[in-house]
């Protein structure tokens, strides 16, 4: 008996490889003595970023960095995160530095409270913090809270941050009135109320103004040393790149949409295979990605609502009425998806909307025509290949007999009455394998 042997599509096997390098790809090395680490998190704080954040803390202290900078650029984020962004920073046994930078950057919403729990705050010139109310969410969003669970939510989160302030010496008025008020201040503005330890132009200035600063860590009183040493960048690995890039609400809402094409049009071309990966790629990163966000359940019926109607469509031409409601749905259900007022960075982009829900129906529009041009097409196998043929009667046909169709001789009956030998007749039925014909012409074949 042979043995069996599985063998992967070339396609697959190439999709596989790409997967695998990306995720065993080695973390960069850092060299071992005086240092300080950089690490950078640009955008919202999810659940990815946690995850960086606290495996480059460990590596920071493992390679014995004298101290860790953390640039943050970020409109807020997921409680649940930021609190775990938190517990990391105040039990690492390596003096974290956040820096708000580069100029123009932010530290919105959980960006603030991550500042305070800093060993040292700093930002650079033309940056801003605060805005720091708390906003409750769920499957539907944002929630509508009573007057009395708002007030439960706020004081929570004013004492969690009051503590923060108390730990490190900062303004905690002004952290009660960034929480109560959703105030915000510039840089200098925030050195001035003492909500932030300094204003720093860069990173080497950052690092000359820290130096010889003494912190009281879990181990103890530490004196940084942090001038003239190198810095060594920290960076994320391409798969959690990967990961935060999808967790971006409109990159997500793009990869579900381009991964639901995709399965839909292996679905109508079975065995074109590349569809059909790389819609299933796109689909479970996309749901990954809005795994980490909260997700309207009305929008996320209206939207696979939209996609029946676009998958009707194509087995019941209605000749684009429902194609034309499948894209309203669309319209309605991407504009509901994420439904966040006081949290604008968790929304898709318009222009996002606008562009996927044209593609959609550019998309749809040309499957089914192509469906009904396939479906006019005269059939080319099988029996009902056949019906519409001309042939000619090789025996009289009373009503039965033999026809001469396509370069094959048949069994044929007539339609009606009675049909000369040699005399041109058309097939107009298969039944089985035998041809119902009917005359074609009065002239007869020489």
């Amino acid at each position: 008996m042979l043995p069996f042997r599985f063998k992967l599509h070339p396609l697959l096997q190439i999709v596989l490889l790409s997967l695998l390098s990306v995720l065993l790809y080695p973390t960069p090395s850092i060299a071992q003595g005086d240092h300080v680490a950089l690490l950078t998190v640009k955008g919202v704080i999810n659940p990815v970023a946690t995850s960086y954040v606290e495996r480059a803390i460990s590596q920071a202290e493992s390679d014995g960095a004298e101290a860790i900078v953390l640039q943050m650029d970020t409109p807020g984020g997921l409680d649940s995160s930021m609190r775990a962004i938190i517990q990391r920073i105040m039990a690492s046994n390596v003096p974290v530095i956040v820096y708000v930078s580069p100029p123009g950057a932010r530290a919105g919403s959980a960006g603030v409270y991550i500042s305070y729990s800093a060993h040292i705050a700093a930002m650079a010139p033309n940056t801003n913090i605060g805005s720091a109310s708390p906003v409750a969410m769920g499957e539907s969003g944002e929630q509508q809270m009573s007057d009395t669970m708002r007030g439960k939510v706020t004081n929570d989160a004013v004492a969690y941050i009051k503590g923060l302030a108390q730990s490190h010496g900062r303004n905690v008025d002004w952290a009660e009135k960034a929480v109560r008020e959703s105030v915000n201040v510039t840089a200098q503005e925030a050195l001035e109320l003492g909500v932030i330890d300094l204003v720093a132009n860069d990173l080497p200035s950052l690092l000359e103004q820290v130096d010889g600063r003494e912190l009281q860590m879990p181990s103890g009183k530490v004196i940084l040393k942090t001038k003239g040493i190198p810095t060594v960048p920290l960076e994320m690995t391409p798969f959690e790149s990967l990961l935060h890039a999808v967790s971006d609400p409109t990159i997500a809402y793009i990869l579900m949409s381009l991964g639901t094409m995709g399965l839909i049009l292996e679905l109508t071309n079975p065995g074109a295979i590349l569809p059909g990966v790389v819609g299933g790629i796109c689909l479970l990163f996309a749901l990954f990605g809005l795994g980490t966000l909260p997700i309207n359940l009305a929008g996320a019926l209206l939207i696979g609502f939209a996609f029946l109607l676009f998958v009707a469509d194509l087995f019941a031409p209605t000749h684009g009425i429902l194609t034309a409601g499948g894209t309203f749905s669309f319209v309605l259900g991407s504009m509901m998806l994420i439904n966040t007022q006081n949290a604008p960075f968790l929304a898709i982009s318009m222009s996002a909307i606008v562009a996927v829900a044209l593609g959609l129906t550019a998309f749809f529009t040309l499957v089914v025509a192509a469906v009904v041009r396939s479906r006019r097409r005269r059939p080319s196998m099988g029996m009902e290949a056949v019906v519409g043929l001309v042939g000619s009667a090789k025996t009289p046909l009373e009503p039965g007999g033999m026809v001469l169709v396509d370069g094959a001789l048949w069994k044929a009956v007539a339609d009606a009455g009675t049909i000369a030998e040699n005399e041109l007749v058309e097939v107009i039925e298969a039944k089985g394998l035998t041809l119902v014909v009917r005359p074609r012409a009065a002239q007869k074949l020489l």
